[in-house]
């Protein structure tokens, strides 16, 4: 039977026990465990301190490069879009830094006038069946005013992008683009009807919460910059938005001189949306920037325009997977064989009556 002399003697082995520990610790022990404590934090601190430096200096040089960039980008892009319209389309989450800075490049440095700004909505890429009805039957709407005909068979999206592509945007006279013609020029009322038409078309479509407007993005542009936050799904699955930038980005190719999807080189990984594009079928069609938050990422959105308008194949640039080339090589010069006046019109479509 336990009795109270057990627990007592068991409490002071304990005690004891403890003691001779804290003996050994604090003498025998001692000398090597610091020793080999010591060492590794200092190891440790030198990894850190070493870390830091490199740090510093590659932000330095990143510093460097930016102003670099910034103090080379009127000269290299001096007139490459000459006389050329661009409007700009942002996804949900798009960086208003590298919107404004690519708005900035194009008119003050490369001479080109921006029509104005469409953001998508996330409305826009909602697959509910009611958005989707509702998306649908604007575009249905819009189509049958203006005579565009629709691409059966094809995400909803899609046919809002073709109606909207239809309406604001048109190849330049005379652009050597591969697929564009020279196409006749029509008279100052029948472009006055197509910017009405293009208000209307978008009003409809804004006043649904599909999108918003800045500027005047219904007068024709025949250049099309789409900006994309370059956002990846953490879990691996498939991001709508991702997805539907393919169609999306090829409607807007089809009906301008030139196109370009940019994005910025934090996201810019598998399951990003250009990484998606890449992949795609519109890698033909549409050229690609992963690094448009910097400043030479943004002057190569404008080089890739202009190289396209030279008559270049669209082109991927930029740093990250699926990148062919940091920029155009040869860097595009302003084109002296494609007048930059543009038609007002798009053969898609006929006049509204």
């Amino acid at each position: 039977m336990i009795d109270f002399r057990y627990h007592l003697v068991s409490i002071v082995a304990v005690f004891l026990a403890l003691a001779i520990g804290i003996v050994l610790g604090s003498t025998e022990l001692q000398g090597p465990t610091y020793n080999l404590l010591n060492q590794t934090t200092a190891k440790l601190q030198n990894e850190l301190d070493q870390a830091s430096s490199q740090r510093d200096t590659a932000q330095q040089q990143a510093n460097l490069g930016q102003n670099y960039a910034q103090a080379v980008q009127p000269v290299v892009l001096h007139n490459l879009l000459a006389g050329q319209r661009l409007l700009i389309i942002t996804e949900p989450g798009a960086p208003a830094s590298v919107v404004t800075a690519i708005s900035n490049a194009a008119t003050q440095d490369a001479g080109a006038a921006v029509t104005g700004q469409i953001a998508l909505q996330s409305k826009f890429f909602d697959n509910s069946d009611t958005t989707l009805a509702s998306l649908n039957q604007i575009s249905l709407a819009m189509s049958q005013a203006d005579g565009i005909v629709l691409t059966t068979g094809t995400p909803y999206q899609e046919q809002a992008a073709q109606v909207i592509a239809g309406e604001i945007l048109t190849r330049a006279s005379g652009s050597s683009t591969q697929g564009a013609g020279v196409q006749p020029s029509t008279s100052s009322s029948a472009g006055s009807q197509q910017d009405t038409n293009a208000a209307t078309m978008l009003g409809a479509y804004a006043n649904e919460g599909f999108l918003t407007i800045s500027g005047q993005p219904s007068a024709p542009a025949t250049l099309v910059v789409i900006v994309t936050p370059q956002t990846a799904p953490s879990d691996g699955s498939a991001d709508p938005v991702d997805q539907l930038l393919v169609p999306v980005a090829e409607e807007l190719a089809a009906k301008s001189s030139a196109a370009v999807v940019a994005g910025v080189s934090a996201d810019s990984g598998p399951g990003s949306p250009i990484a998606v594009l890449r992949a795609s079928s519109a890698a033909s069609k549409v050229s690609t920037v992963d690094d448009a938050d910097f400043v030479a990422g943004q002057s190569v959105v404008i080089q890739a325009l202009a190289a396209q308008l030279n008559g270049a194949n669209p082109g991927s640039y930029g740093f990250a997977n699926g990148a062919s080339a940091v920029a155009p090589s040869p860097a595009p010069t302003p084109s002296a064989s494609a007048s930059p006046t543009a038609t007002a019109s798009s053969p898609s479509k006929k006049p509204k009556k």
